[in-house]
């Protein structure tokens, strides 16, 4: 694992400039109420770079001539804290975890940094710079100004970029986690489709997910549960889950595990009965042939807006045949019924770092195809989502064990009723 990060950092600290300082913060848990913090969950670039998910590290690197030189800022060591909250990572497992080999503690991280500046005539800070909102509020953006007052004559370079970059092609190491997590999540999926039942409440399906997370050793959700009933699955980011279902409801289930901080994303669609309607399978089987036919055009070098592209002008013709679409209907007229792209890239972050790229598929991406038609006025919301690695020649489905052709699962279903492990 060691060599893994320090790979990853060797990668990074080659690109920075001369006369530079590269940051990283690892990030404080906000506090929820009183004393009461919400769990810590580590920057995903701090933690792809380290191997560290422990609150309040700094990295910090630069260039010595051509010698690149690590720091790892730690808290000291607090023994009545400790008794409360736990012991602060050490210096011999943070180095065994990172491969870094030289510490100093964060109440020295400021001095430490001015030092380095003045004595080595630093130019360019380099600091992870992502921005989703107007106002950010991270590590990052608040040392950013700092330095904008006190070091008015220092470049700040964002590091973002290049980390999303690197991101979006996953290693072997990597892509066992993500597997894993899928795994996980597949018996999570089988847990809710034969112990669901009329009558239950969407909370009720969802506690089964939360049982095989747990106990098959994921860390985390990859993100809030989405088991939705009925009409409520025509709702995209639906997470209430809180109805109660009907018979001859289709269930939703938009679900994740997270396994050492590398995410899943699958959604399958089953009948709470256990058995589809007619008018259910066809909407059902237009879904799952619009994704296989995605899955099957999926290569390198494709255009990634492509996918969807694909998908729409299928939908187009199906929805048209069944009489959704009129016969002179246009690829504008399908965002009626399906409204979302067919893919996101999956890794450290759900929705993964890259997200917006405009790129063409590349060996050793991975991302989800998850096609979906929702008519609200029907109560039928059908999505199907797995998750895909471009490998050399074409793609390899990485949940292709999670059943999702309609006869499988109603025979699942059916003879596996009542089952809990």
């Amino acid at each position: 694992m060691e060599n893994f990060f320090l790979g990853k950092r060797k990668n990074i600290n080659k690109t920075i400039d001369k006369r530079s300082i590269l940051i990283l913060f690892a990030g404080t848990a906000p506090t929820k109420r009183g004393d009461e913090k919400y769990p810590f969950s580590p920057d995903r670039n701090f933690y792809y770079c380290t191997g560290l998910d422990n609150e309040n590290l700094i990295y910090m690197s630069y260039r010595d001539n051509e010698e690149i030189k690590e720091y790892l800022f730690i808290e000291r060591a607090n023994p009545t804290e400790a008794k409360w909250t736990g012991e602060v990572i050490g210096k011999d497992e943070a180095k065994e975890k990172s491969g870094i080999s030289n510490f100093k503690y964060t109440d020295e991280f400021e001095s430490f940094f001015s030092n380095i500046v003045f004595s080595k005539m630093i130019e360019n800070v380099y600091l992870d710079l992502e921005n989703r909102e107007m106002r950010p509020n991270t590590p990052s953006f608040n040392f950013s100004e700092k330095l904008q007052k006190n070091y008015p004559y220092i470049s700040i370079k964002n590091l973002y970029p290049h980390l999303s970059e690197l991101r979006r092609i996953k290693l072997p190491f990597e892509i066992d986690k993500i597997k894993k997590a899928i795994n996980i999540t597949k018996d999570g999926i089988l847990l809710m489709m034969r112990n669901s039942k009329p009558g239950m409440y969407e909370y009720e399906i969802e506690a089964y997910f939360d049982f095989a997370v747990k106990s098959g050793g994921a860390n985390d959700f990859a993100f809030k549960s989405i088991v939705a009933g009925g009409k409520n699955a025509a709702i995209l980011h639906y997470s209430k889950n809180n109805s109660k279902s009907k018979d001859n409801d289709l269930i939703l289930c938009d679900v994740g595990a997270q396994y050492k901080y590398y995410n899943s994303d699958i959604t399958r669609t089953f009948p709470i009965n256990g058995k589809f309607t007619e008018r259910q399978k066809v909407i059902y089987e237009i879904v799952l042939m619009g994704q296989k036919k995605v899955i099957e055009n999926i290569k390198p070098g494709l255009p990634f807006k492509h996918l969807n592209k694909i998908l729409k002008e299928f939908y187009l013709i199906e929805l048209k045949k069944i009489g959704l679409i009129n016969k002179n209907g246009t690829i504008e007229d399908v965002s009626k019924y399906y409204y979302h792209n067919v893919s996101h890239l999956l890794g450290l972050e759900t929705h993964d770092a890259g997200r917006h790229n405009e790129g063409v598929l590349e060996e050793g991406m991975i991302f989800t195809v998850e096609p979906g038609l929702y008519i609200e006025e029907e109560e039928i919301g059908i999505r199907i989502e797995d998750n895909i690695l471009v490998t050399k020649d074409g793609c390899e489905i990485l949940s292709k064990d999670i059943i999702k052709e309609t006869a499988d699962i109603e025979k699942y279903m059916s003879s596996n009723k009542g089952s809990l492990l």
